[in-house]
């Protein structure tokens, strides 16, 4: 074997050894500026986007595939990792309320409408708020041009968020304890076995890389439940990175009742490494791109696509921050973290945005987001 040939593994071997590394290297300075509970947040992090990306678990695509091709095993999947979460979560956090807090917000009409609209945008673009984050990380071009318009949407919209709820919101309701959790439990078995009634016979089995990837999702959110004190969000941390710029440029942020608000006003002022989503969100980032080095490359070829998609993609980017914010949440800090933590609100954002989802479905290769023909 000659050098070349020897030199090419080991250089391989050293580039991946370095991959290992370099986060771990990241995460320790983070612990050793701002406390251990922030690097390990950026751990928790760095854990979602490598199993996201890595197992290729998401929301926007399975959700796509139950429309377009009646295949409900990512769905399935979703469900699983809500359950395996809820069944500690809803316990903990009606044992020790002081400690926890859940995604717990009213169903009000924005919050129907937000929810209807994400479900929409985040068909046109195939990325949720988690699968923005990582498709950007992994260079997808559309979600990098989709994500800072994302964090737009989510400043404007948390700006706007008391004119929208003084519109009508229903009391929060929260199914808690025991009882609470078997209402969940059911409500996610009754929503796998519709789904499992709809589907194509032959797509009903799920591949062993979701199940595996549900699990170790579900392990991740109680993790950041239990390190965080809060459920697995995703949208307040890029309003923030928002209100940020905004505040650089000399915004006054005081003429919002929302960023002017005294702990949204301190996250503004103090680094985002103490703050627990953008950590999370940042790791989430670092994960897929890490992921997608590691296979091939940081190198997605730029798409073919006409001036219209371009557009289209930005103004989903507008509506996705806008909306979800609304809504209380995206896939992430509404659906899932919703629902394993009890919240009917979780339940009614699923329904309203499925069903803005089939709208987007339609929509997309209209736009013409589905390449040249």
């Amino acid at each position: 074997m000659s050098d070349a040939a020897t030199y090419r593994p080991a250089r391989l071997w050293f580039e991946r050894g370095m991959l290992v590394l370099l986060p771990l290297i990241v995460a320790f300075v983070v612990a050793a500026a701002t406390g251990a509970r922030y690097g390990l947040l950026l751990l928790i992090g760095l854990g979602f986007g490598i199993v996201l990306e890595g197992l290729r678990f998401g929301f926007a695509g399975p959700w796509r595939a139950m429309i377009v091709n009646r295949d409900p095993s990512g769905l399935l999947a979703q469900l699983f990792a809500i359950g395996l979460v809820s069944v500690i979560a809803i316990p903990l956090i009606t044992a020790r309320s002081t400690e926890f807090i859940g995604a717990h917000a009213p169903v009000g009409f924005a919050m129907l409408g937000g929810a209807f609209v994400f479900g929409t945008a985040m068909q046109v673009v195939l990325g949720c708020g988690s699968g923005t984050l990582v498709n950007a990380g992994s260079g997808n071009p559309v979600s990098l041009l989709a994500l800072p318009f994302f964090a737009i949407g989510s400043f404007a919209g948390a700006w706007h968020l008391p004119w929208w709820t003084a519109l009508g919101t229903a009391p929060v309701v929260v199914f808690r304890g025991y009882s609470g959790l078997a209402l969940t439990l059911l409500g996610l078995i009754l929503v796998a076995t519709a789904l499992l009634f709809l589907a194509d016979p032959a797509r009903r089995k799920v591949p062993r890389r979701l199940w595996i990837a549900a699990a170790l999702i579900a392990a991740l959110a109680l993790g950041n439940l239990v390190v965080a004190g809060q459920p697995w969000g995703v949208v307040y941390g890029l309003g923030l990175w928002a209100a940020k710029g905004a505040a650089a440029i000399g915004v006054d942020l005081s003429a919002s009742t929302f960023w002017a608000a005294p702990g949204n006003a301190e996250r503004v002022r103090e680094t985002l490494l103490t703050d627990v989503t953008s950590l999370t969100n940042i790791g989430l980032i670092g994960g897929a791109f890490l992921v997608a080095v590691w296979r091939h490359g940081f190198n997605q070829p730029i798409p073919d696509l006409p001036l219209r998609a371009w557009v289209a993609t930005v103004v989903a980017g507008l509506l996705l921050g806008y909306s979800s914010r609304l809504a209380f949440g995206c896939n992430v800090g509404a659906f899932f973290s919703g629902v394993s933590t009890g919240s009917l609100h979780g339940w009614a954002w699923f329904v309203m945005a499925f069903l803005g989802s089939w709208l987007g479905v339609q929509l997309r290769p209209r736009l013409g987001l589905e390449g040249r023909r």
